[in-house]
């Protein structure tokens, strides 16, 4: 079948962020391009423009599409009859808002780094904007394209573990256990800052994951939440640990526990969800396992692509035969695409889901900065239950 058929051509990325020193750019560079259906043609890799611009060479970016700026960028690109189909911004949360809006304005499709703004507000006004003008905006939970994280959501929903009564979703890390951002390690520096990071540190930074892993396993809608965020490294402006109770509408607790403080611990997100017929627990760090319980029976592991026992969710996200291990990449890339084939329909003219998507997506995104917003609203009254539900959240 020709590539991004009935469009017959690669999709074509611009990246913004990125540049020399970076960490997740490289990874959306990476993932976007590994299923043939993408290349990377353009990008704005700095706020830095002399930096952006030398970075273009690590991608093999053409000298005439590194830009300066994104404003630069998307004013450019928009003249071209090659531009870009899609940017994505892999930069830090304050400047997320005014790129994506600026892309989106323009009518480019977006994807774009968690969490979705620097704060609540940024998110609703960019909803708007989203809303409006048609395109495709995907928000990187990346977790959530691990084939056995799917293969639990449609266990989920099918009915398998039963009503679900309790979740527990953790994101355990040991890298900030000292004042690492002291000595202007730069991915330290920027996720410790409230000027560049936001209202949480480690909650807004890790936390947003878990709590989105359980949301995306079960479907559940959040009621109520409490929380209690702390600092143990005296002296960090941001939360580097916590831990938040969430009550769901049909009567189900979640816990969420987020740390960037506990030693040894590299990138240990793993989930637990209880049913009243079954139970599940699946590791990022064994992301090719899902252990099944059910009182009275062995238990079950589940492998992927281990055979015909596992669903269509699952078989649409894996790329290699059992036993030869798929994990962070590959689930990356699952997220990207998902969001390709609602951009190629939307090239072609044709109607695409916004709301009920495979891929997390702007509504998944505004939800984590109300959660990010209510967790720290709740730490500082101690603990206090607040409502939490957003209007537009999706199962």
């Amino acid at each position: 079948m020709p590539t991004n058929a009935p469009l017959n051509r690669k999709l074509r990325m611009g990246l913004i962020g990125g540049g020399q020193g970076a960490f997740i750019g490289r990874v959306h560079a990476t993932a976007a391009v590994l299923d043939n259906r993408a290349a990377l043609v353009a990008g704005a890799l700095s706020s830095d423009p002399a930096r952006s611009k030398a970075s273009a060479a690590d991608y093999d970016i053409p000298t005439e599409r590194a830009y300066g700026s994104y404003k630069e960028m998307a004013e450019v690109e928009a003249k071209r009859a090659d531009k870009v189909d899609f940017v994505s911004v892999a930069t830090p949360n304050h400047t997320h808002y005014e790129i994506a809006k600026t892309f989106v304005e323009a009518g480019y499709n977006v994807i774009c780094d968690k969490p979705l703004t620097f704060d609540l507000e940024q998110a609703e006004e960019l909803l708007k904007v989203v809303e409006k003008s048609g395109v495709v905006f995907a928000v990187t939970h990346n977790y959530t394209g691990y084939p056995l994280v799917r293969q639990a959501r449609e266990m989920v929903l099918n009915g398998d573990l039963g009503e679900i009564n309790a979740v527990r979703s953790n994101y355990i890390q040991g890298w900030l256990r000292t004042r690492l951002e002291s000595s202007d390690q730069k991915q330290a520096k920027w996720r410790t800052d409230p000027k560049q990071s936001g209202i949480a540190g480690c909650f807004g930074d890790i936390g947003t994951h878990a709590y989105n892993l359980g949301r995306f396993i079960t479907g559940l809608l959040p009621s109520e939440i409490s929380c209690s965020l702390k600092v143990f490294e005296e002296g960090r402006a941001l939360d580097d640990y916590g831990v938040a109770l969430v009550r769901f509408e049909n009567g189900a607790l979640a816990t969420v526990t987020a740390s960037q403080i506990s030693h040894g611990r590299e990138n240990d997100l793993f989930i637990e969800v209880d049913g009243t017929k079954g139970a599940i627990e699946w590791h990022q760090e064994e992301p090719n396992k899902l252990l099944v319980r059910k009182n009275g029976e062995p238990h079950k592991l589940y492998t992927r692509n281990g055979g015909p026992y596992l669903g269509a969710a699952h078989g649409a996200s894996v790329r290699l035969p059992s036993g030869h291990p798929e994990a962070f990449f590959e689930a990356f890339a699952n997220v990207y695409n998902t969001a390709y084939d609602a951009m190629v329909k939307r090239a072609n003219g044709e109607k695409f889901e916004t709301t009920n998507t495979v891929y997390p997506n702007i509504y998944d995104g505004v939800e984590g900065m109300l959660f990010i917003t209510k967790c720290v609203e709740s730490s500082k009254a101690n603990g206090g239950w607040i409502p939490f539900r957003h209007p537009k959240s999706r199962k």
